[in-house]
């Protein structure tokens, strides 16, 4: 991988395809350093999920795609002959680089369908890419559809919590949570954002509070044990969360601590609004606990920026993700249309029968 310094980074442009490279902006680096990594090959791509340089469901499966589209270069390159089977193993790697966002697995069988339609001899790179390339648009369309249809459940102004960061940092741009965000406050609708600083990876402090910053929505940040007493002083209207995966019942994946969130909203009468893309519905996996929650590494919870905060010895138990039953889903928003207290027959209406409020 190159560092680039030379590109300016906005939420817009988190993903780029330049001069046959795919440029990500390390996440990890924000809101200090604001620089693009250089990445030519599919093994670059799958470190850069796995340490989290890209990290948002919409976004690791965008990258993903990128990553496809090169990995079969490479492999064309090398032989001609025996691409295809040598890039399926290339695939496999990808697929381990984070187990719970179900946009990664989606992107990669989508690709998967391209190579299976070519040739043997044919090369591949150019039809990849376009995929791919169409996989990022289509992203964009969606969150900016996903917006607008979020927006208008909110139909007075108020302040709204948000948990992680669902920007256009973790999409192909836009945002799902954070678009929903940007057309409330657009349309008058949203006052002020209250942001989770999102333990261990602070992604709330880091990333959401420097996206809202940097489109001039109002923004104050609190710890995540804070949410609940900030509920209970009043004015909070909405939760607004994105998804890593969602269930066919309607149970949601998103990062650790929703589901305290969700309970809390529960408590104190606040709405819960999850915005995903249809591509995070997973109707292979019928419940919550049927889906793999990723645990890292001790280290993160036990120190931050490098600085142990926790004495030595202390054991650390680290899942990046929680589930929050879908009885405490409101309003799940699509670009395919919205779901009112969602279900699986709900879930499975939406995903086969087109869009619409159900």
């Amino acid at each position: 991988m190159k560092i680039i310094e030379h590109l300016l980074p906005t939420p817009d442009t988190a993903i780029l395809w330049r001069n046959e490279q795919l440029y990500l902006l390390d996440q990890r680096l924000l809101p200090n350093k604001e620089v693009y990594l250089a990445l030519d090959n599919l093994n670059e791509v799958a470190i850069a999920i796995r340490d989290m340089v890209v990290r948002g469901a919409p976004a690791i499966g965008i990258s993903a795609a990128y990553g496809v589209a090169m990995g079969a270069r490479t492999r064309f390159t090398v032989n001609s002959v025996s691409w295809k089977q040598n890039l399926y193993l290339d695939l496999e790697n990808l697929a381990r680089a984070r187990p719970t966002a179900v946009n990664l697995f989606w992107a990669l069988q989508r690709m998967k369908a391209v190579v299976a339609q070519l040739d043997d001899e044919q090369n591949p790179f150019f039809k990849l890419l376009a995929e791919a390339q169409a996989i990022h648009a289509e992203d964009v369309e969606a969150n900016r559809c996903m917006g607008a249809l979020g927006a208008a459940l909110i139909d007075t102004p108020t302040e709204v919590i948000t948990h992680c960061n669902a920007g256009a940092l973790a999409t192909g741009g836009y945002g799902t949570a954070l678009g929903v965000i940007r057309a409330a406050y657009a349309a008058g609708n949203i006052i002020r954002v209250w942001a989770d600083e999102t333990r261990p990876w602070l992604q709330g402090s880091r990333l959401t509070a420097w996206e809202l910053q940097k489109d001039g929505i109002p923004v104050t940040l609190q710890a995540d044990a804070a949410a609940a007493m900030r509920m209970q002083n009043g004015n909070i209207g909405w939760i607004i969360v994105g998804a890593d995966r969602i269930a066919a019942n309607g149970d949601v994946a998103n990062k650790i601590g929703t589901y305290q969130l969700a309970i809390a909203a529960h408590y104190h009468k606040v709405r819960v609004m999850v915005a995903a893309p249809i591509s995070t519905v997973d109707l292979k996996t019928l419940h919550g606990t049927d889906i793999p929650i990723e645990e890292r590494a001790p280290q993160e919870l036990l120190g931050c920026n490098s600085q142990m905060i926790a004495p030595a010895g202390v054991a650390a138990w680290n899942p990046v993700f929680d589930i929050t039953p879908a009885a405490l889903v409101d309003a799940l928003v699509t670009e395919r249309g919205v779901v009112l207290a969602p279900n699986a027959s709900k879930i499975a209406q939406l995903v086969n029968k087109g869009t619409g409020s159900i």
